[in-house]
């Protein structure tokens, strides 16, 4: 009978990084995971992702694949930096007057690695979080609050570079990288699906969204004017691009089969349940931009931003230009090859990963 444990030592065994940290807060009884797949020249980046999760193994394993998605991030815009990530496993019940602690130790464990890990936001954490994160774990803290010289969240080069990714699909499916009349639906209207609906509607195109927050719902829909999607509907929604910006593992043999739209362009990180849903997505005749490729750009924007000295118009500008040529290359190469686009994309990191001196 396998348990927890062998599931777990079994996830440490066969993933193909080079480290994995964890650590038991006991005052919270929290776990403090951090996933580093490839350090390189310069360390490693990634975000700090903060919820609860199922057990300690859906954690580790969540933290894994994050890191590995880090790594192609960095390697496909040939940047010199490795892949982590880090979570904060929450116990459930967690007491929020708990979290300035909390945070504080896990800035001591970042400080403990010696920068071979930088950190910034990710799914539950904030700038404010980096704020008191950096108090024990400076200087590898990044998108602290402007008030405290940081540069804020990364939302904004993201979404540009989503933006960007989606022209460039529109120019392979449909012959014209316009997107004037295109209907793109926005599946999640965060901070990164907002900005993404604000920039598509002065591109000219018709957005769409979805999402379960009613405050997101009430700004895009009733203020804004956009069309809202239920979600139990959003699968089976017509549409040009299908734009998933929450959270993962939503393209799948369940939803697959209802998609009613060209392409697959969005920000949200693993979206394919597993890799197998790219040859579904093929199969189908769907394009897909593989999710690393088109939402590098929060990453590579912060680390511009932060450590090489970048404007915020010099961030934006080459974002747009690293996501446009880096999906065209990933196009091109499933197109020769007959292969998936995620398969293509794989191919091209794998090579880079492996080279001797990636460019700054």
């Amino acid at each position: 009978m396998n348990t927890a444990a062998d599931t777990l030592e079994s996830l440490m065994t066969s993933w193909g990084g080079e480290t994995l940290v964890l650590r038991r807060d006991k005052p919270t009884g929290a776990w403090l995971i951090v996933a580093l797949y490839s350090t390189r020249a310069n360390g490693s980046g990634g975000g700090t992702r903060m919820r609860v999760y199922p057990d300690l193994s859906a954690a580790v394993r969540d933290a894994q694949r994050l890191a590995e998605g880090m790594a192609a991030k960095f390697a496909i815009c040939r940047m010199a930096f490795g892949g982590g990530k880090a979570v904060i496993a929450l116990p459930s019940g967690f007491a929020e007057h708990e979290r300035p602690a909390l945070l504080r130790r896990y800035g001591e464990l970042v400080q403990s690695l010696s920068g071979r890990f930088v950190t910034a936001p990710d799914v539950g954490t904030a700038p404010a979080d980096m704020d008191i994160i950096a108090e024990t774990g400076a200087p590898y803290i990044l998108a602290r609050t402007e008030a405290t010289g940081g540069v804020g969240d990364s939302s904004g080069p993201t979404a540009v570079g989503v933006l960007a990714g989606i022209q460039a699909t529109c120019a392979v499916v449909f012959g014209d990288a316009s997107l004037s009349g295109r209907r793109i639906l926005v599946q999640g209207a965060g901070s990164v699906g907002g900005r993404l609906l604000e920039l598509l509607a002065e591109a000219g195109a018709e957005p769409l969204f979805s999402d379960v927050n009613p405050e997101a719902i009430a700004r895009y829909r009733d203020q804004a004017g956009y069309t809202f999607v239920d979600p139990n509907a959003i699968y089976d929604a017509d549409c040009d691009i299908f734009a998933p910006c929450a959270l993962g593992a939503v393209l799948n043999a369940a939803t697959i089969p209802h998609l009613r739209c060209q392409a697959v362009a969005g920000a949200a990180n693993n979206q394919l349940a597993t890799p197998d849903d790219a040859n579904r997505l093929r199969e189908r005749g769907i394009l897909y931009a593989p999710d690393y490729v088109i939402n590098l750009g929060g990453a590579m924007g912060l680390v511009g931003l932060e450590r090489l000295g970048w404007t915020r118009a010099e961030a934006n500008q080459r974002v747009a230009t690293a996501v446009a040529e880096a999906l065209g290359e990933v196009y091109a190469l499933a197109d020769r090859e007959h292969s998936n686009t995620f398969a293509a994309a794989q191919r091209i990191v794998e090579q880079r990963l492996h080279e001797e001196t990636p460019a700054p």
